[in-house]
């Protein structure tokens, strides 16, 4: 199946070239509107969150970028974005070494019942949550919480791609300390230059945004309420992406602002296809035309939140209230 997709990764480098001046140069406008002193509050607002929805498909062009999925080659444009492109790691507060390391691992790991937390959200089985002290099934749902999620900029991106890479490994502390330090110079040139309503509008907010939508979009992109898990001794790369990766089914605006990552079980199959290119993979390879589909409503996305661990017997997510499923036999 893998094989029948491989046609689709071909960069077509000037709908690249294309998608890259839409994608920032949009990003520019909206934040400049953000910032103008003289335009209304509430337009201010809508155009920081506006800027925070362009930020999500911007990380998506950076994503695809460390998957080799875009800017290939050796023409000038190309060797140009690769070069930028991990400045703005910097801005989205991911940097790039972090996120290859721990994205990578994801895509080869997602899935396992042991070992998948790296690059995602940590899974147990109910089993093993039982297992866990006090303090450690605490930390396992607050992990999980939908507050954590919508704190995203702080739990996910500042703690989660940042501090707790640096404290890890010695080998991040370098780019970590250049993303930190160019956070603090943001904010502080937006309170010092724009004051405190540019700062609100056109920084933190528009950030804010960003990493909650992001950190959104990943879960449920993962945590669904007919997702597999296995153990990795059955588990096999294709089935992983086919039945543990989501169809986020958007209208053609959410589509836009997200990057297409809504066909994400194309994404997992071949990380190699640009992101402009998954809904035609999807179209051509009939395996990929019965995916476990999400939405962004309200109830579907409860649904997913909702979840908590992996129930061995009833083999699905379930939430850690409901009656646990009685064993064969009892």
């Amino acid at each position: 199946m893998i094989d029948a997709t491989r046609p689709f990764a071909d960069e077509d480098p000037s709908r690249t070239l294309r998608e890259t001046f839409v994608t920032f140069g949009a990003l520019k406008l909206v934040w400049l509107v953000a910032a103008l002193h003289a335009a209304p509050l509430a337009l201010r607002a809508l155009a920081g969150a506006i800027t925070g929805l362009i930020l999500v498909r911007a990380f998506i062009l950076y994503h695809d970028a460390l998957h080799g999925a875009l800017y290939r080659g050796p023409g000038r444009f190309a060797r140009a974005m690769r070069a930028l492109i991990t400045l703005f790691g910097y801005v989205v507060l991911t940097p790039s070494r972090v996120w290859r390391s721990t994205h990578n691992y994801h895509h080869a790991h997602t899935a396992q019942i042991v070992g998948s937390h790296i690059g995602s959200y940590a899974t147990l089985t109910r089993a093993m949550y039982e297992k866990l002290s006090p303090r450690d099934r605490w930390m396992y749902r607050a992990t999980r919480h939908p507050l954590t999620i919508a704190l995203g900029y702080l739990t996910v991106f500042l703690w989660g791609m940042c501090i707790g890479p640096f404290l890890r490994d010695r080998r991040n502390r370098r780019e970590v300390l250049a993303t930190l330090a160019f956070h603090g110079a943001l904010h502080a040139a937006a309170l010092w230059l724009g004051g405190l309503s540019t700062w609100l509008l056109a920084v933190l907010l528009p950030l804010a945004v960003a990493c909650a939508s992001g950190a959104l979009l990943f879960y449920v992109q993962h945590n669904f309420p007919s997702m597999v898990l296995r153990s990795r001794e059955t588990w096999q790369y294709t089935d992983a992406a086919l039945e543990s990766s989501s169809y986020l089914k958007t209208g053609p605006v959410a589509a836009w602002f997200t990057g297409n990552i809504g066909y994400h079980h194309v994404h997992h199959l071949n990380p190699g296809i640009p992101f402009y290119r998954l809904a035609e993979a999807m179209a051509a390879v009939p395996e990929l035309q019965r995916p476990h589909t999400v939405t962004l409503s309200l109830p579907a996305l409860w649904a997913c939140l909702r979840l908590d661990v992996w129930d061995a017997t009833l083999e699905r997510m379930v939430p850690l209230a409901e009656t646990p499923a009685p064993r064969p036999g009892v």
